[in-house]
């Protein structure tokens, strides 16, 4: 199941808090998550309701992704990408094999090492 939350919401935290200042997840994605007010979360949960995969988004650009499974994570875009049109963001590389998977545009950014920018079709 998808669920679309943001920090404002009496659960999201309970979904999320443990994910930030994560360092299992700062350690895969080489990516620091932050709970902004400005954001909306995607949130991938299993059969028991724990959280498996999230996609952070602010105006259409994804501002943050991490998932456990690759499978979570291409259902996930896959629902994003049907609900918003993706701007051009830059993300954590990854997860490039589900982004090209997906049908996401992929450029590699000269100075950064870890990250790439992504965008759908438009």
């Amino acid at each position: 199941m998808i669920v679309k939350l943001t920090n404002k919401d009496d659960n999201f935290y309970s979904y999320m808090g443990r994910f930030f200042g994560s360092r299992i997840v700062q350690t895969e994605t080489k990516d620091r998550i932050y709970d902004d007010n400005n954001k909306e979360w995607y949130i991938f949960l299993n059969q028991t309701n724990k959280p498996c995969a999230f996609i952070s988004v602010c105006n259409g650009v994804i501002k943050n992704i991490y998932s456990n499974s690759a499978d979570y994570l291409k259902t996930l875009l896959l629902s994003v990408m049907n609900e918003i049109v993706i701007e051009p963001s830059i993300v954590t590389k990854v997860y490039e094999d589900i982004y090209i998977e997906c049908g996401l545009h992929i450029n590699t950014l000269d100075n950064y090492k870890h990250f790439i920018m992504i965008r759908g079709d438009n």
